[in-house]
């Protein structure tokens, strides 16, 4: 009998680099194959480093291709992940090129824009030191938080946490996990979507004053009708298929957030401040109003800092392998965003209070800008304020709305057994677009909302990743590492108990809400 070469026996084909499978997806897109160049070598320590030139000498060289073949296989499929058929037909998971621009992009949007706009108005009642210390704190307690839901996306050998009640499953367990992460993750995403409308829609009613002028006809559109006009223009918008097939919009949405940040209070002090101008912290008629109303503003702060949910989903677009786990791009794209996301926030807060003190209204600087200086500062300056405003909603809209687009599209998939096609797609956002719409119109409010969602959904980024971490990476029990998470994960959740009951107390108590001041 013929005997069959050795090398067809053992030998193993070199496998191309692949982090998830290349399937066709309903947006025509696939899968990525991202080339990458020759790697340098690296002294630290892998689980392939044993097999060396050094150590493969004195085999024989079929036995040495194996090895070299299965080395680069490790190397390039690392973590040997399992992957779940059903998300390349998802749009979160459905396209993996993404990068460290576009997590950049993508983080800049989701953590910078309207939110800013209210920080002065929380200012107005903490007063100069405790509002700068708030705003401090609260900087370097999210970015810590946002750092360790960076590191757990893989955490687990063979698994990506490709979203962020994923990963709280993970860690509290299956129902308790979706039980705490599932309600204030999409109570997030609704609720910034419901005051982006009501944002969007009150501001593109300013522009068209401004360009229109006395020329404007005698039956102008009403606010509800604008409200309507900025959740079409959305919905338009949110046909995109994937999260990556949007980041040319967060780049948008990321420029126009720093730019009009930058005029808004730019024009702000370069103004006169009003005669009448005081920096004391507001009093209020009693000792429990004033104690709600800073626990209110201390909830427009915690609002201030948003994007946590969106963190694992934005770092589920990329590829990952064992030599370039996305974890890197992913930190260097957010160091980015959050550089840019404090050069846009502190100078809002404390140029605006400098500018307008407590008599900053309950809209904002934007609002403060357009009712002391609409008369002093050119009518172009402001229209273009204001489009901006118009444009960074818009792409807000749409990064914070595609957690639910994906959940919808889960849950048809799951059923299903095949991927949305075109119209039960659009279906979903339409639908969307139209509660959130029909929210807004039944809640109109504005800095008081801000303060409750600052406080419901403060959990996903002050307390829930201390608590994640400890339970996953599971530090030595009672040492520094253990305390500190424990203490200031707890700590987060009462803070959330505290704002959530100031956001309540002020939408309830729409009297003691601050006045809209007029220039006299």
């Amino acid at each position: 009998m013929e005997e069959r070469p050795e090398t067809e026996l053992i030998s193993i084909p070199a496998t191309p680099r692949a982090s998830t499978p290349e399937i066709l997806t309903p947006s025509g897109q696939r899968s990525p194959r991202p080339a990458s160049k020759e790697a340098k070598s690296s002294n630290a320590w892998t689980p392939t480093s044993f097999i060396s030139p050094r150590f493969l000498s004195p085999i024989g060289t079929p036995m040495k291709r194996v090895l070299v073949n299965m080395k680069g296989y490790l190397e390039e499929v690392g973590h040997l992940t399992k992957l779940n058929p059903q998300d390349a037909w998802l749009p979160i998971t459905e396209s993996r090129n993404g990068n460290a621009h576009y997590a950049a992009f993508h983080n800049l949007n989701a953590g910078v824009g309207f939110q800013a706009l209210v920080l002065p108005v929380a200012f107005a009642y903490l007063g100069w030191s405790w509002g700068i210390l708030s705003l401090t704190i609260a900087y370097c307690w999210q970015l810590y938080t946002l750092w360790i839901l960076v590191q757990l996306h893989e955490a687990v050998p063979g698994k990506r946490y490709n979203r962020y009640v994923e990963l709280a499953q993970a860690a509290f367990g299956e129902r308790l996990g979706v039980w705490l992460a599932l309600f204030p993750t999409v109570y997030l995403s609704a609720g910034t979507a419901t005051a982006l409308i009501l944002i969007g829609g009150e501001t593109m009613k300013l522009f068209f004053q401004i360009v229109c002028g006395p020329l404007c006809t005698s039956n102008p559109l009403t606010t509800v009708e604008w409200y309507l006009v900025f959740t079409s223009l959305s919905i338009v918008l949110s046909q995109l298929p994937n999260l990556n097939s949007i980041a040319g919009l967060s780049l948008i949405g990321a420029v126009t957030a720093i730019t009009y940040s930058t005029m808004v209070w730019v024009l702000s002090v370069s103004q006169q401040r009003p005669p009448s101008i005081s920096y004391e912290p507001l009093s209020l008629p009693s000792s429990t109003a004033s104690v709600f109303s800073v626990m209110n503003a201390l909830g427009i702060i915690a609002f201030a800092f948003r994007g946590h949910n969106l963190v694992m989903e934005i770092q589920a677009t990329m590829p990952s392998t064992f030599k370039h786990p996305a974890h890197v791009p992913m930190w260097k794209g957010a160091k980015v965003a959050y550089f840019f996301i404090a050069m846009c926030l502190f100078p809002v807060a404390i140029g605006g209070f400098w500018a307008y003190g407590n008599l900053m209204p309950s809209g904002g600087i934007l609002t403060a800008l357009y009712a002391f200086h609409s008369h002093d500062i050119p009518r172009g300056l402001l229209a273009l304020n204001f489009l901006l405003v118009v444009f960074n909603c818009l792409s807000s809209f749409q990064i914070y709305s595609m957690p639910v687009f994906d959940s919808f599209e889960a849950g048809y998939t799951s059923r299903t057994n095949r991927p949305c096609s075109i119209w039960v797609r659009s279906g979903f956002r339409v639908f969307y677009g139209f509660v959130n719409f029909f929210i807004g119109v039944a809640l109109p409010f504005l800095s008081s909302i801000a303060g409750l969602l600052g406080g419901l959904t403060l959990p996903v980024a002050f307390a829930y990743p201390c608590f994640m971490w400890v339970l996953i990476k599971q530090p030595r029990k009672y040492s520094f590492n253990w305390y500190f998470h424990w203490i200031l994960g707890w700590l987060g959740v009462g803070f959330s108990l505290a704002f959530s009951i100031g956001g309540v107390w002020s939408m309830v108590n729409s009297g003691l809400k601050l006045k809209f001041f007029k220039p006299s």
